[in-house]
């Protein structure tokens, strides 16, 4: 009788001492790096979305430039991985993360493409059977979850494409290189006639009192802006440190024609808007300026266009975008050839290859005025409209 209760004793202290051990294991989770509840700000300019965090306190969080992401917005709309980036190193029409440096917030953005905001409302209006797409899209109430999908998947293009520049004057050569400043000349354009750079007004990377010194040295009588409103152009002459009064006496003059383009090269309204702004130029007399923020991508594209509308072949219009390039980063085809083909290939080729549009041709060799003038009279301009404005570039 001793001996079996005993043994159900023993039983019973190894069944308590399992269980016990059983609780003192903890469970194996895998923790999910994610952000919640992130405010949304429409970010108008380029068509983002602002998720309210700086990047700074974004990658404390554990996030790093190369991760890949999914964005889920409170309307339903998501973005399912895609890459966080330092900037925009995606093809034009794909969705990206971005912390670019100046920016307030990280920003969820199509580069070259349509606005995400109202992409995501097109998309909810095609999916209405989908409960989650019944409402009527973005609104500044909305609010954003991200979520790291993995770790480092898209890091060597980030390592590959990581360019950033700086504000500091004392860090270039001469003016003109700070301000990304030139004269165009190439085709049938006369010396002294057109000009290129970073804005003369927007100082927000120190460039616009550089700027707003040169053109006055140049003779600049009409400036074609591509970045700003009539609006946002006010609001920097209101700022206490306004100091460029070149720009102000052209501007007072009516003598700046503020386009307002978005960042979709691909759009129709963006080409639209560059023949309106073509005609406007041809109405009056030079020198010209050309410019947007930086002088680089909108600036890239239309005067790569007006190049080659005026007849220059594609090395030359090649060397006029790069060396913006050289300008900025120090990336050129000696210095770093990895990064300028790079860079070449996924920006200033796809736009030749865009207006080109066909892929049969040899866009380095084809006659790129044929294919520029096309493109402007399907904007809306008319034939002789063109040529006048030809006219004024002579």
């Amino acid at each position: 009788m001793k001996k079996k209760l005993f043994v159900v004793l023993m039983i019973i202290s190894l069944f308590l001492c399992a269980c016990t051990k059983k609780e003192e294991v903890p469970e194996e989770t895998d923790e999910v790096l994610t952000v919640e509840d992130l405010g949304t700000e429409h970010e108008k300019e380029f068509g983002g979305v602002y998720l309210k965090m700086t990047i700074d306190d974004f990658n404390k969080c554990g996030f790093s430039f190369g991760d890949s992401v999914d964005i889920v917005f409170s309307n339903g709309y998501e973005l399912k991985d895609i890459p966080y980036y330092n900037g925009y190193y995606v093809d034009a029409g794909q969705p990206l993360l971005i912390g670019y440096p100046g920016y307030d917030y990280i920003k969820a953005a199509v580069n070259y493409g349509e606005d995400l905001w109202d992409t995501a409302q097109l998309k909810i209006e095609l999916n209405k059977e989908n409960s989650l797409y019944l409402k009527a899209g973005l609104q500044e109430h909305d609010t954003a979850t991200v979520t790291l999908r993995e770790k480092g998947k898209y890091r060597n293009i980030q390592e590959a494409r990581d360019i950033t520049y700086s504000d500091d004057r004392n860090e270039f050569e001469s003016d003109e290189q700070f301000a990304n400043f030139r004269n165009i000349v190439m085709g049938n354009i006369a010396e002294g006639i057109v000009y290129r750079s970073a804005s003369p007004c927007d100082n927000q990377h120190n460039r616009a009192t550089y700027v707003n010194d040169l053109i006055r040295e140049a003779g600049v009588s009409y400036i074609l802006d591509l970045a700003d409103s009539g609006a946002k152009i006010e609001k920097y002459i209101a700022a206490e440190d306004f100091a460029c009064d070149y720009f102000l006496s052209l501007y007072n003059d009516d003598n700046v024609y503020p386009l307002g383009l978005n960042m979709n090269y691909l759009s129709d309204e963006f080409a639209v808007k560059i023949a309106d702004g073509f005609i406007a130029m041809s109405r009056r007399e030079g020198p010209y300026l050309i410019h947007c923020t930086e002088g680089k991508d909108r600036t890239g594209f239309v005067c790569m266009l007006l190049e080659a509308l005026a007849g220059a072949d594609y090395e030359s219009i090649r060397d006029d975008y790069m060396l913006t390039y050289d300008n900025y980063y120090k990336i050129n085809e000696v210095r770093d050839p990895v990064k300028y083909d790079t860079i070449l290939e996924s920006n200033l080729n796809a736009m030749i290859r865009f207006i080109v549009n066909d892929d049969s041709v040899d866009y380095k060799k084809t006659d790129l005025s044929v294919c520029a003038r096309d493109y402007l009279l399907k904007a809306g301009m008319q034939e002789e409209e063109i040529d006048a404005f030809l006219d004024r570039l002579k």
